[in-house]
């Protein structure tokens, strides 16, 4: 009875913490009148739309397993590459695209140093942290500086009160087609679950791991742009680092576990969303800041405990315990006697249909 409480738990987790998120607006708003208020509408949207971003890109790296530290840091960078890159005289639209490139790039690089040289991905991303942190500060001389452009460009980027919150949601939309309607978001899952079995099965499980840490640093600095458009000003000092904890919070709160084999991109927006509310309930009613650190760091406890639970109960249901993924993937990737080939981030197959090797023999 109690495994079967659990796992009907766990199919459900992210209409939990949707109904979590409800029961606390319904509470702020009773409690106080400007909580529901109109005007508070842009004050809640700036802070769930950051934790969404970072919750969205921890998913891709998180499932496997792994972590990246240094996606708060890119997220500090990449607004100032592009006003360096425009003062130099070049548009602002290309400024943006190689800012948004450069990130990519530092994540391919935390993948190649993780996957290739074999250094946790903990402890590579953590050099990355204060290397970046050092390259903005001795750039800028630790001065604040504007934003690079102005205009109806600015607005669309994270000028207008909305603009932000809005680029969060399609962009979760679209990390979440990516996530459960590609044979790239299986092989995530699959070599989260179980990289031996993964790799037996034909999966590129370095290309995999590398991509994931791209796309992580790439909505890292996609969203460094976003908010700086947003707030107006761009402070070198910005602790990028409690903007990446909160939404790897988001992400576990949400359902994503830690210990890599299970992801869902709804559960970390809805978690974002759940922990947006709470920092602007609890201002609004003046509770004290340190308040909202415990929560959260209870809630993250919470949320482990419940996963830890639920793997068990998963490991205890399934005989076939780690092969089972590995089989899902031939299933799905269709390949032939050398396995699935490598996809991308770019293919876009459903998860339940076949690809080009149909109809071969899974091994």
């Amino acid at each position: 009875m109690k495994n079967t409480w659990l796992m009907r738990l766990g199919q459900t987790q992210e209409l939990v913490m949707a109904l979590i998120g409800v029961a606390l607006a319904i509470f702020f708003a009773a409690y106080s009148s400007a909580f529901a208020n109109s005007d508070n509408a842009p004050t809640l949207a700036a802070y769930v739309a950051p934790i969404m971003f970072f919750a969205v890109a921890e998913v891709f790296v998180l499932t496997l397993g792994e972590i990246d530290l240094s996606v708060g840091q890119v997220y500090v960078l990449s607004p100032f590459l592009v006003v360096f890159l425009n003062d130099t005289g070049l548009n602002l639209v290309v400024c943006i695209v190689a800012a948004l490139l450069i990130a990519a790039l530092i994540g391919w690089i935390n993948g190649i140093i993780t996957v290739w040289l074999r250094v946790p991905s903990f402890i590579t991303t953590l050099g990355t942290v204060f290397a970046l942190k050092g390259i903005v500060l001795l750039a800028s001389d630790g001065i604040q500086v504007n934003p690079a452009g102005t205009g109806s460009l600015a607005s669309v980027l994270g000028g207008w009160s909305f603009s932000e919150i809005i680029w969060a949601l399609v962009v979760a939309v679209i990390a979440h087609l990516i996530f459960r309607r590609t044979v790239f978001g299986l092989h995530i899952t699959a070599v989260g679950g179980n990289q031996i079995a993964s790799g037996e099965a034909g999966v590129k499980v370095g290309r995999v791991k590398i991509w994931c840490f791209v796309l992580c640093a790439f909505l890292g600095g996609l969203i460094g742009i976003f908010d700086g458009y947003h707030i107006g000003s761009l402070n070198p000092g910005t602790d990028g680092l409690q903007l990446m904890f909160y939404g790897v919070a988001a992400a576990v709160v949400g359902g994503t576990a830690l210990t890599g084999g299970r992801g869902t991109m709804v559960g970390a927006a809805i978690g974002a969303l759940v922990l947006g509310i709470l920092e602007d309930g609890f201002n609004i009613i003046g509770v004290n800041a340190f308040a909202y650190q415990l929560v959260l760091g209870l809630a993250i406890l919470g949320a482990m405990v419940l996963n830890i639970q639920l793997e068990r109960v998963r490991a205890g249901r399934s005989s076939a315990g780690k092969g089972s993924m590995a089989r899902a993937v031939l299933a799905v990737g269709g390949a032939g006697g050398d396995g699935p080939a490598d996809v991308g981030p770019g293919d876009d197959h459903d998860r339940t249909g076949t690809a080009a090797g149909a109809g071969s023999e899974v091994k």
